[in-house]
């Protein structure tokens, strides 16, 4: 990746905030551009230094599903990852629905946290396999939105089918031998067409419809 990652990281535990600041600065094409504890220290960071991706604990005081929807309004261009201790699916599918573009729970390892910023800097989702799984195997979501799958062309539903194979932007236009812009076109379509913000609730929203069936 060519372009330096900038990144804003909110926990209101500070050890564990220390720790995931020293992780990212020892990894070379990431820049730590703030830190703070509160919702409203991520409203702040995203308004004055609109880092590429934002780090937010889900119990920071004044909200984490609260931030993220206010970062989304201040910064659009800033992808949220919730790093938190909750495996609760309600909170998984509420920090999804507020814009998040990942959810990781703080267990995990370095490396995975690593590679989950740099594929979401890179216009992908990321939510921890295990809650992902869960998340899917649900017969009803509370994401869900009305519109009908019906209404995507041919060639979007194909990359529907795609995405809900774990596929790139990437991995699909070269399946269609096509250019990633050409797919992210398509993306945009298909998400205005689903009222949905991101990859992750476009499969969420594809595996309701067929839990309804």
């Amino acid at each position: 990746m060519t372009n330096v990652i900038r990144v804003g990281v909110v926990d209101d535990h500070p050890l564990f905030r220390e720790g995931v600041v020293h992780l990212l600065k020892r990894v070379d094409g990431m820049e730590v551009v703030a830190e703070g504890a509160t919702s409203a220290d991520a409203l702040r960071i995203a308004a004055e230094h609109a880092p590429n991706v934002m780090l937010l604990d889900l119990s920071i005081a004044g909200g984490g599903i609260e931030a993220a929807e206010g970062v989304a309004r201040a910064s659009p261009d800033t992808q949220v990852i919730m790093l938190t201790a909750s495996e609760d699916e309600v909170h998984v599918a509420s920090a999804l629905k507020a814009g998040a573009r990942g959810y990781m729970l703080k267990g995990t390892n370095g490396q995975e946290l690593i590679s989950a910023i740099q594929a979401i800097a890179g216009g992908n989702s990321y939510v921890a396999p295990n809650l992902a799984a869960r998340l899917l195997s649900k017969k009803r979501e509370t994401v869900v939105v009305e519109d009908d799958l019906d209404d995507l062309t041919t060639r979007e539903a194909e990359v529907v089918s795609f995405i809900r194979r774990g596929m790139s932007n990437k991995e699909i236009a070269r399946a269609f031998n096509c250019s990633e812009r050409t797919v992210k076109h398509h993306m945009t379509n298909i998400m205005q067409k689903l009222n949905v913000r991101n990859r992750v609730q476009v499969a969420l929203r594809c595996q309701e419809k067929e839990g309804a069936k």
